[in-house]
């Protein structure tokens, strides 16, 4: 089975404000992006679907392990 992010996930993206990150936690991390790849640790796959989506909306994306948990934000590149 195939999950996606809830909706409301591409919306927070969408209108997400410069420096501002949007905090995800690695279990919806692997539902949403590879379920049933197995976790602890998180999927390469989930992690690379993560960054691929967060690009669709100009976000970049980490994956902190010891946070158990992912980041998306807009970058400024003038900082």
């Amino acid at each position: 089975m195939n999950a996606v992010p809830p909706k409301e996930m591409d919306v927070v993206l969408q209108q997400l404000p410069l420096r501002i990150g949007a905090y995800v936690p690695d279990d919806l991390l692997e539902d949403w992006f590879a379920p049933g790849t197995g976790m602890r640790p998180v999927s390469k796959a989930a992690l690379a679907a993560a960054a691929s989506y967060g690009r669709r909306f100009e976000c970049e994306f980490k994956y902190y392990p010891e946070r158990m948990e992912g980041v998306f934000w807009k970058w400024v590149p003038a900082i």
